[in-house]
């Protein structure tokens, strides 16, 4: 067909008219992001920058002091009882001889703190995230769309383990579990739950049975149950030559 200076003029027109490319139309994804709570569509480029700026976030690390420890202890407490510490953010796995693991948790932020004795009535390695329809309620309010089931892996908020917390021989809903943000090890920012850093959670996970006695020391509460007497060294370090004579 011969190509005219009207024809020309008519295609040019009508060219940013035309229906996008196959490749532009496969450019667009569609993630859940936990950080805000919401699903979030665009260009892969764009998604691929959050995302790889997101997990340079969650490399952060807290701070030293909540690095995991073994400290000794004064306790009237068995071997195997897990104390955790909510004002000073410490978690205490009571190991006998006037020895403890001491790690470092995050707690519940204001109003949702609490206290109490419970026990481990169950266990799981990469947990699924089911949130409450209360937790579903409270962050619709705030524009913020929660999934009504999150498979695990390492984008999931309980991170790499999570023993459940029974009282009466019922799910609390409370958990000890990990986290895929670990900078929040330290703070008060969980919704009553007790997150860890996913590798002290796995080795809290290995040392910690079904059964398990745990003690919940809440808010303005004073410790009197594990009291430290002294540091050792940080936990799963072998001690150094001079150990012998320093501790």
């Amino acid at each position: 067909m011969k190509t005219t200076p009207l024809l020309l003029a008519l295609m040019v027109g009508l060219a940013p008219f035309a229906a996008p490319s196959a490749a532009s139309a496969q450019a667009q994804v569609r993630v859940y992001d936990h950080a805000s709570g919401q699903w979030i569509s665009g260009d892969r480029a764009r998604i691929r920058t959050e995302t790889v700026q997101r997990k340079t976030q969650m490399m952060k690390k807290p701070d030293a002091r909540f690095a995991r420890q073994s400290v000794r202890i004064a306790t009237k407490e068995k071997p195997g009882t897990i104390v955790i510490d909510t004002d000073r953010k410490f978690l205490y796995f009571v190991e006998g001889n006037g020895m403890a693991t001491r790690y470092g948790v995050g707690v519940g932020k204001e109003g949702f703190s609490w206290g109490g004795t419970m026990s481990i009535g169950r266990k799981a390695e990469w947990p699924g995230w089911t949130p409450p329809a209360a937790m579903r309620v409270r962050e619709k309010a705030k524009g913020r769309i929660l999934p009504a089931y999150m498979p695990g892996g390492p984008e999931n908020p309980l991170g790499a383990r999570a023993m459940y917390l029974y009282r009466g021989g019922g799910d609390s809903m409370f958990r000890i579990h990990g986290t895929n943000q670990p900078w929040t090890i330290g703070l008060n920012m969980s919704s009553g739950c007790i997150r860890m850093m996913n590798d002290d959670v796995a080795h809290l996970y290995e040392r910690a049975k079904r059964g398990t006695k745990v003690v919940v020391i809440g808010p303005g509460q004073p410790n009197r149950l594990v009291q430290e007497t002294g540091t050792v060294r940080p936990a799963g370090r072998k001690p150094g030559l001079f150990a012998g004579v320093f501790g």
